[in-house]
């Protein structure tokens, strides 16, 4: 049985894949400092809360002085920040066979308005996560993002693709994908990285900061408020449903192959604009959809389209649920579909 920790495992993408761990029949420790987490995602799965980091060594002096053993399918989740010691010197320890490091601050809107603190996130604590791995860490899967593309001049974008980010967010991510591979050659780590296309899906909250279009005009036609359009809606983006992401980063697990820093684009290989999505909501929705027109957003890019060829080859990814039919997924989860 693999013993493995999940970052960010209360997020949207998170929860999804805990709960798909939990499947398998894996040991899942999760870290979240809840600052966008959710407990109610976690939903449906044995799970114990504990504070702190500090009381994890506390609980499993609890079960080792009662004779007993932790339950395989209980969840830990650590209210903590992902970066704190005690996580630290449970992976210097060796405790766990892979991360899923999903934490971040993301969103390239917020990065913008906040770049130190966006930064201090997710390049400082990814590094300090990445060095305490040296302790006996088998792989980390981390989460990149399409963003470090900046509008890619090829569509579909191969990896080899020039990077070009535009906006804070982008460049963090571009940073750490450098620092991953020389991780990887100074360290012996293996580290994955994954970059991630416009996921959407359940577990999205479509009210946060952090949500795609997709999520935020569900939000929207459910409550009775405006669905906001920015720019001329011309804008392209190649969508992820989430069980495309979760499969991949299992995928990437029990894959035997080396990564050593190498990144892989993971998405649909489908683009749809923005006006697209909306006319097709409001074929199915009628009045409930009402579009507030905006500017367009400093650091956003005009078009995304990945070409995923290189994970199919290296792992055996490929996308299980296309976009329409992901969007169906994501009507019956905000209980539009009633």
């Amino acid at each position: 049985m693999k013993k493995v920790l999940v970052t960010g495992g209360c997020g949207f993408i998170g929860s999804n894949l805990t709960k798909a761990l939990v499947k398998k029949g894996w040991q899942v420790d999760v870290v979240d400092d809840m600052s966008n987490g959710h407990y109610e995602l976690l939903e449906g799965l044995n799970t114990r809360i504990l504070p702190n980091g500090s009381f994890y060594d506390a609980y499993q002096y609890t079960l080792m002085s009662e004779g007993k053993e932790r339950p395989q399918d209980e969840v830990l989740l650590i209210q903590d920040d992902f970066a704190n010691d005690n996580t630290c010197n449970a992976l210097m320890q060796g405790m766990y066979d892979i991360v899923f490091h999903q934490a971040a601050v993301p969103r390239v809107s917020y990065s913008v308005e906040q770049p130190y603190h966006t930064t201090y996130v997710n390049i400082g604590k990814t590094v300090k996560l990445f060095q305490a791995a040296r302790g006996g860490v088998n792989k980390i899967i981390w989460a990149s993002s399409s963003s470090v593309y900046g509008g890619a001049s090829v569509l579909p974008t191969p990896e080899l693709c020039e990077k070009n980010p535009k906006s804070p967010y982008a460049w963090q991510k571009s940073a750490i994908e450098d620092f991953a591979k020389l991780s990887c050659q100074l360290y012996d780590l293996d580290i994955v990285c994954l970059r991630y296309f416009n996921v959407f899906g359940p577990g999205q909250y479509g009210d946060s900061p952090y949500a795609t279009a997709v999520s935020a005009w569900c939000n929207a036609i459910a409550n009775g408020l405006e669905c906001r359009s920015d720019g001329d809606g011309l804008q392209t983006r190649d969508m992820c449903y989430v069980d495309n992401v979760v499969s991949a980063n299992i995928l990437a697990a029990i894959s035997d192959k080396k990564f050593k820093g190498e990144c892989y684009n993971i998405s649909c290989g489908r683009r749809t604009s923005n006006r697209e999505i909306l006319e097709a909501m409001k074929e199915r929705f009628g009045e409930k959809v009402r579009v507030k027109n905006a500017p367009e957003r400093p650091g956003d890019v005009k078009h995304t389209l990945a070409d995923w060829s290189k994970a199919k080859k290296d792992f055996g990814y490929e996308p299980l649920v296309h976009f329409w039919e992901g969007l169906e997924k994501t009507y019956e989860w905000w209980g539009l579909n009633d």
